[in-house]
């Protein structure tokens, strides 16, 4: 017989709403939604949360492990452990950064290979489009990749190269053949070739480096190449409002266009960087702060799909923090156990509601990875992944205590809003703060800490989603 359990709350977000609710599950499915005060199944094991607010476990699509071939920087391991320690019960890996990059079918038998065993979160995987790879993309494809990442400019690695239009508008069709989605890295290289490159520690010079119109212009070629072609496009990590009349007037074109953006677009700007402070620096750039509030409007408007990480770490050194010089320093901002606290102390300052948050950082990407059937929302059928946050309770960030394996990140010092509880992963306790888990309704004491074993499955995309 299936053990049945409960988890109860005064606060669960579900698709319509936040509501007192009391949330059965079986097998590692939601298996009910009921009234918070309605009769419990005989037998079922109970945990009441009291007034902390039950979320649905969180899905991030864009995560830079590394592993295998830089793990230095992160790592299976590491990665899903910080996942889970912030609320996210899925990743989807990029297929750059690592060696060998995911960008034919036997490099992702490798990639799987590095991982199986050892991730806390269900881990999914994107292939890459390269020059010279487009015989491998429909392999890739069949073997459980999401879709495809390029650059339109150098990514920053050797062994990644970008397209040039010629070859995009290559993969394009291939893609559309079998309906592939390609992500998209979205910066015009001629534009930035022309922009200013001065090395030091000023963050006005690195800024100036990357301007708003090198997005602009590439998004809108991608939207006249997506509208000829018919191939599903998405923008990844999306920083120049001024591209938001543009995607916004696709959309509403039929144009097949989503797109994301990263909770440091939404919390950090410009002003407030320091000069040397390279943590901070991300391609795109960290912009101004009248350019955020487009982008929370977006967001707000359905133009912006999603909210997830790009977390993009590296070795200390790398970030060159002995220097500060901006001009060299890798490019990336690691943040993953970081993003639910960090955006919802922004999202409760402009009067957004946890709802908004759930749908942003969990239905949204799931919905772009083809997952939304079994994650993304708190919903009978869908896989029993939650998340229990204190949303009044604030903590500082101490990078020496993030599971990160490189104790540098750009929110070191801030004070956040949203202690993470607890997360469950298809009914599975994945983390937990001291406390939890030792007794029914037992309250955490504590931000949650990844469990020692991990629970994690590595996932495809549906096949009928193909």
């Amino acid at each position: 017989m299936v053990e049945e359990q409960v988890l109860r709350s005064t606060r669960v977000v579900t698709p319509e709403g936040e509501r007192p609710a009391a949330v059965v599950l079986a097998a590692g499915t939601i298996t009910a939604v009921l009234p918070y005060d309605a009769p419990l199944p005989p037998g079922a094991r109970c945990t009441d949360l009291g007034d902390d607010v039950l979320l649905p476990g969180l899905v991030d699509t864009h995560v830079h492990i590394n592993d295998p071939g830089r793990a230095e920087w992160e790592g299976f391991a590491t990665a899903t452990a910080a996942a889970v320690a912030g609320g996210i019960t899925t990743v989807v890996d990029m297929p750059l950064n690592s060696v060998p990059p995911t960008t034919t079918a036997a490099h992702l038998d490798v990639k799987r290979a590095a991982a199986r065993g050892r991730v806390h979160t269900d881990t999914g995987f994107w292939g890459g489009a390269v020059p010279g790879n487009t015989a491998d993309l429909k392999a890739l494809h069949d073997a459980g990749v999401f879709g495809f990442k390029c650059f339109l400019l150098p990514s920053g690695v050797d062994e990644f190269p970008h397209l040039d239009r010629a070859r995009l508008v290559e993969a394009m069709d291939e893609l559309a053949r079998f309906d592939g989605l390609l992500i998209v890295h979205a910066e015009d290289p001629r534009l930035i070739e022309g922009a200013p490159l001065r090395g030091g520690p000023k963050y006005a010079d690195f800024l100036a480096s990357r301007p708003p119109a090198a997005e602009e212009r590439a998004i809108a070629g991608l939207i006249e190449l997506a509208a000829e072609r018919g191939t599903r496009v998405h923008i990844l990590h999306l920083s120049a409002a001024g591209a938001v009349p543009l995607i916004a007037a696709a959309r509403r074109d039929g144009v097949r266009l989503t797109v994301e953006t990263c909770p440091h677009f939404l919390t950090l700007t410009a002003e407030e960087v320091p000069d040397g402070a390279t943590e901070f620096k991300c391609c795109p750039p960290i912009r101004e702060a009248a350019n955020q509030d487009v982008l929370w409007q977006a967001l707000a408007d359905g133009v912006i799909d999603c909210v997830v990480s790009d977390h993009s770490p590296s070795t200390i050194d790398l970030k060159h923090k002995d220097t500060g010089d901006f001009a060299t320093a890798w490019g990336g901002i690691s943040s993953l156990q970081l993003g639910l606290p960090a955006v919802w102390t922004e999202a409760r300052r402009r009067g957004h509601t946890l709802s908004d948050v759930a749908g942003w950082m969990s239905a949204g990407p799931a919905r772009l990875a083809g997952l939304d059937a079994v994650k993304g929302a708190i919903a009978v059928g869908r896989d029993a992944d939650f998340t229990v946050l204190d949303p009044e309770r604030t903590f500082t960030v101490d990078p020496a205590r993030l599971h990160h394996r490189n104790p540098i990140t750009a929110y070191a010092g801030r004070t956040l809003h949203g202690v993470v509880r607890a997360t469950y992963l298809r009914g599975r306790l994945v983390a937990a703060g001291p406390g939890e888990g030792t007794a029914a309704g037992a309250p955490a004491a504590g931000p949650a800490r990844a469990l020692r074993n991990p629970a994690g499955r590595l996932i495809e995309r549906p096949s009928d989603r193909s």
